[in-house]
């Protein structure tokens, strides 16, 4: 699997899921990617986190009781400093959403809303650095944002999680860029509006799970109690699909082939 220690500045280096009912979603996942569930954490308000073979690949926590906002999975991006993060945000068209929250040894942690209105966290490290395997199956292996005001994420990524943007399309139909860290791909951005994502779907963030087989995946999923949202289709970058979990949360599966660009490890 490819690994790494510490995630460079600005790529996702931890993903969880907020859920209305962490049973169930325990069970679905744990069907799913064969991940095991750890015991919560009373410190970190029952926060857990999922493993695979023993190495934790993602977080999961309660819904508030009340709260109005969908389960979601969220993408957290590195950073060496928070407080900058956020100061950088204000000034770039977007909003922080609290303020630093320092997570016992572990690290501490932020969230903010770009200039379209997407949610994304930020992870400074001290003691937890992230997940260390990814880009395999029944792991984190891509993540996207879909933004419906493209050219001003694009610079909003840039300017405040100081990304090295490369646009791998720019045509009409579909407007691309990715992060790159020497000739690695770790996060894309798309153009929603112009690959006619319908107008009531706002911008967000998307997390892209390998699979082997992404048919047979979503065919479980389904069967797990899971919803079909886009049928599996094949793509550059391997056959793709897209579905949500019992309770709402959307994700992506992914089974790459030859042309998928590899999310190489960078130490």
């Amino acid at each position: 699997m490819p690994t790494r220690d510490v995630a460079p500045i600005g790529a996702p280096s931890w993903v969880d899921l907020m859920t209305s009912d962490p049973a169930r979603s325990t069970a679905f996942y744990s069907e799913l990617f064969g991940w095991t569930a750890n015991e919560p954490s009373e410190e970190f308000g029952g926060y857990f986190t999922y493993s695979l073979d023993g190495v934790q690949v993602a977080g999961c926590m309660t819904q508030q009781p009340g709260s109005e906002t969908p389960d979601v999975w969220t993408v957290h991006l590195a950073s060496d400093d928070v407080a900058k993060v956020l100061e950088t945000t204000s000034a770039s068209g977007g909003h922080a959403l609290f303020e630093p929250m320092i997570v016992g040894d572990l690290g501490t942690m932020a969230a903010v809303s770009d200039p379209a209105g997407a949610v994304v966290g930020v992870w400074q490290p001290d003691t937890f650095q992230g997940f260390h395997v990814f880009g395999e199956s029944n792991t984190p292996s891509w993540f996207e944002l879909h933004t419906r005001d493209y050219d001003a994420a694009v610079a909003f990524y840039r300017d405040v999680f100081r990304w090295d943007t490369h646009a791998v399309s720019d045509s009409p139909e579909f407007r691309y860029t990715v992060l790159r860290d020497g000739d690695a791909w770790l996060a894309g951005i798309m153009d929603a509006v112009a690959a006619g994502i319908p107008a009531d779907v706002p911008s967000r963030w998307l997390v892209y799970f390998g699979v082997d087989d992404a048919d047979a995946a979503l065919a479980k999923a389904f069967e797990l109690g899971g919803s079909v949202l886009e049928p599996a289709e094949d793509t550059p970058y391997g056959r793709i699909a897209t579905a949500a979990d019992p309770t709402g949360a959307v994700f992506k599966l992914v089974a790459p082939n030859a042309q998928m660009p590899a999310p190489t490890p960078a130490n």
